[in-house]
């Protein structure tokens, strides 16, 4: 299941909206990084863990998710419930089937503390503009102490104790393996991605928005190839959105292993042939049919390379690398005396 999120936010499995709360708001103030200045790193990572579980367990949708697939079904690809795409994830799917799929993107902890604290940020003013809250805190302008919900001045260290904000705060990218046959590395081809997410208005209201994304894949690209889409991530206000990145996976294939730019095809033979000579028939993954005769003795270590008949360069598909040949020689079970005797006979000559 990965990590339990109940047990990140210390409930059962029937905690409701009212606890849940109760419950991030103790751990939350307990692991806040500013009040674990002298643990910061181990601090940093709780409050993280913390903030997903909160986020996850507190939104029906994802908690359903999550209950019936566990963290790793969340975070991958799991069909979502409607079609409809909900805060914190983006769905997506192939032109080649119906499916359509999601991959949960956690939010930023600090976004999700602010949120529920009422803060615009850790080191921003109260949201509404309000000088002052029950929490101690108040908007910060010239001279105007803001306090932080833990009782110090959070802008002390930071000279004028003006906000340090950059500007949006970028989402984590959403990566998706993309997977492609060796057929389809070899010669290119062109993949369609319909996917499914939320755009903001000028007045921060999300609509859900389709679009078809198309992804040229070249000749010779390798697993691990990332094609990035910026910006395709659902748009939130004050965070730019994620990047989408496909990223190119290879099927498995029946005939062929790729090693590097060389492919690698296995013939099983008789000795008879091995030691009298061979010839292999091959068809390419383009369709053309290679006839390779072998008068070469064939030993158990033997390689018969074809230049040029490889995978593309990716760099420059015009150069290939080498069809290697490799072999499993079938050894007889057994030989009469009157075998050995003329092996032993002619091997001697």
């Amino acid at each position: 299941m990965g990590v339990d999120y109940y047990n990140v936010l210390q409930v059962d499995k029937s905690t409701k909206d009212d606890d849940l709360k109760k419950a991030y708001r103790k751990l939350a103030m307990k692991w806040h990084p500013d009040k674990n200045p002298n643990n910061k790193e181990e601090a940093e990572a709780k409050f993280k863990q913390i903030s997903e579980a909160y986020e996850v367990l507190s939104d029906p949708q994802k908690r359903a998710i999550y209950d019936q697939y566990g963290e790793e079904g969340l975070k991958s690809q799991v069909p979502p419930s409607d079609a409809g795409g909900p805060g914190g994830a983006t769905y997506f799917q192939t032109g080649d089937g119906p499916k359509v799929f999601r991959t949960f993107n956690p939010r930023n902890a600090n976004d999700i503390f602010a949120e529920f604290f009422g803060f615009s940020s850790p080191f921003g003013g109260m949201g509404g503009g309000s000088s002052g809250s029950s929490m101690g805190g108040g908007m910060r302008g010239d001279g105007v102490r803001f306090n932080s919900v833990f009782g110090d001045d959070i802008f002390s260290s930071f000279g004028d104790g003006r906000s340090m904000s950059s500007g949006p705060r970028k989402a984590a990218p959403i990566e998706s393996p993309l997977p492609c046959s060796l057929e389809e590395l070899y010669k290119g081809t062109t993949k369609k991605m319909k996917i499914s997410r939320e755009i903001a208005d000028a007045s921060g209201r999300t609509m859900p928005v389709e679009e078809i994304l198309t992804i040229d894949i070249k000749p010779g690209w390798k697993k691990g190839t990332k094609i990035t889409f910026p910006e395709k991530g659902n748009e939130q206000p004050g965070v730019t959105p994620a990047d989408l990145v496909f990223i190119i996976d290879e099927k498995p294939h029946p005939v062929f292993t790729r090693d590097g730019n060389d492919l690698i095809v296995a013939q099983k033979i008789s000795l008879a042939d091995a030691l009298t000579g061979y010839t292999a028939h091959i068809t390419t993954l383009d369709g053309r049919n290679l006839t390779i005769p072998i008068t070469n003795v064939i030993h158990p270590n033997y390689e018969e390379v074809v230049p040029r008949e490889g995978m593309p360069v990716p760099k420059d598909p015009s150069r290939k690398g080498n069809l290697r040949i490799k072999f499993n020689i079938k050894f007889p079970p057994r030989l009469t005396a009157e075998q050995k005797a003329g092996v032993k006979k002619l091997l001697a000559a």
